[in-house]
């Protein structure tokens, strides 16, 4: 098999993103009460998901900053709408991201999830099949497919295996909130084939549009990233989401559906509407300090776990927006490896968080206490991933967030003292929520069995701390193959700004 992808490497990527259908077809003609064979499938599956898209950073020539691995297939010829796929430094490792959290979300759910199950398993192998068309889309009605398409699976997901009462309403709030966002896009998506002939992303790379179509263009953009982001005020539906949802949506939520609209700047707003791109930035930067103040203040105020860590989450993505727009080579990488560690460590949070609620059917703080002498190994966890969520140094949250202060600091020097302050908050209730559940007395009259984290359990923490540690000791790995894409980006949008 190694010899056929080093023949055909155009190949690889495409079989990644098949795969997780493949496995789906399979799941479809297994009967619904053989729940070992349905979770061995899918589970195999989306290891080898996982495994195969290492192939993909092994092959991935680190000197060029032009897209690999493409992939052209003829979609609607009389159009010219094309299947277009391929990757750069800027997409690979959210790739990587989405196949190993799929993989940990199936392993997450082994033994929580008791009811359909089928039905579930087929939800995470077609919504990983989406999640990598987003990232490896080349053409812009494609991505728009792919982009929106991610809402079925995980809409199911909050609505069908969600955890309380008000599930229907929190995938209602998730659902329409992030659709709405979208129609501008589409119409403008439209508006541009009309006006390029084209939504193939190399090209259009090389069409200018007018400063007035651009502002326009951005803004109907900026609705529908922004809401993935989340940014204040369209950020009402993600702490909803979170707390109905199961512990796998929750982990492949933080972990991967909050990047889509990171992503989605990367990928199209800057480079196709870089004018309006920089026309904007104070406006993003405001809210986006806004949004990381307001969040941090907001999650002290909260009292179920779920809710502190969704707003954490919200804090982290808006200076992952203040990275971005700062429009240098250090803030976009800074963003770009915040994003990934963000990745690792809300994700473990979440499944923290599910670990206590599967064994005890509660998430409010006031219920918990002097868990460190009951289970000391999910103390030593739980203590880790908050030191990682706070950036402490050794940990990758430390470098994504230095690299966007140092970043933004050369282009707005308020934002950057104010988002820091922002941060600061979040360490001091990070350290709050871990000092409130772990220390004090044992609430011996609400906690009746304690029982620490098992092998399986560890077994999904280890690539997540792995990962986290990485990124913190040795970014270069990374940035290594995010350099040469980020440098390429950054010179885009400077020309048109000269």
């Amino acid at each position: 098999m190694l010899d056929f992808f080093l023949l055909n490497m155009s190949n690889l990527l495409i079989f990644i993103i098949v795969l997780p259908l493949i496995g789906t077809f399979f799941l479809l003609f297994v009967p619904a009460s053989n729940h070992s064979l349905l979770k061995s499938i899918a589970l195999n599956v989306s290891c080898l998901s996982y495994i195969i898209s290492l192939f993909l950073w092994v092959f991935f020539n680190k000197s060029v900053g032009s897209f690999q691995f493409v992939s052209k297939l003829l979609w609607i010829p009389f159009l010219n709408l094309n299947f277009s796929l391929g990757i750069d430094g800027i997409s690979l490792f959210f790739i990587l991201l989405t196949t190993l959290l799929i993989f940990l979300c199936i392993l997450i759910s082994w033994t929580s999830v008791d009811t359909n199950i089928k039905e579930f398993l087929i939800a995470f192998l077609v919504m990983e099949f989406f999640l990598i068309g987003v990232f490896s889309s080349l053409d812009l009605l494609l991505f728009y497919i792919f982009f929106e398409s991610v809402l079925i699976p995980m809409y199911l997901i909050v609505g069908v295996w969600g955890s309380r009462e008000r599930k229907i309403r929190a995938a209602y709030f998730f659902f329409l909130y992030t659709l709405l966002g979208s129609v501008l896009m589409l119409l403008s998506i439209l508006y541009i084939y009309y006006q390029a002939g084209t939504t193939d992303y190399e090209v259009l790379l090389t069409f200018i549009f007018s400063k007035t179509e651009q502002k326009f263009l951005w803004l109907s953009f900026f609705s529908s990233f922004a809401t993935k982001v989340p940014m204040v005020p369209v950020h009402l539906w993600l702490p909803e989401a979170h707390v109905e949802a199961p512990t796998a949506g929750s982990v492949i939520l933080a972990g991967v559906l909050l990047k889509l609209g990171t992503y989605g700047f990367l990928r199209f707003s800057f480079p196709l509407f870089p004018e309006a791109s920089f026309y904007f930035a104070p406006i993003v930067y405001l809210l986006s300090i806004v949004g990381i103040v307001y969040t941090s203040f907001t999650a002290i105020r909260q009292t179920d776990f779920k809710r502190i860590i969704a707003y954490t989450s919200v804090a982290h993505m808006n200076l992952v927006m203040v990275g971005l727009f700062s429009f240098n080579t250090i803030g976009l990488e800074g963003a770009i490896l915040q994003s990934l560690s963000h990745g690792f460590v809300a994700s473990a949070l979440f499944l923290i968080i599910g670990i206590v609620y599967e064994r005890h059917h509660t998430r409010m703080v006031k219920y918990y206490g002097g868990l460190v002498h009951t289970m000391p190994l999910y103390t030593f966890i739980f203590l880790f991933f908050t030191m990682s969520n706070i950036g402490l140094p050794g940990t990758g949250s430390f470098v994504g967030e230095f690299l966007i202060l140092a970043g933004s600091f050369k282009t707005n020097t308020s934002a950057t003292f104010i988002s820091a302050t922002g941060m600061i908050i979040g360490g001091c209730y990070s350290l709050w929520l871990f000092n409130r559940i772990s220390y004090g007395n044992v609430k011996i009259q609400y906690l009746k069995d304690y029982i620490d984290i098992n092998k399986r359990e560890m077994f999904i923490f280890l690539p997540l701390i792995l990962g986290t540690i990485t990124i913190g000791l040795y970014p270069e790995i990374f940035l290594n193959s995010i350099h040469m894409s980020v440098n390429m980006l950054v010179e885009i949008t400077h020309i048109y700004n000269l």
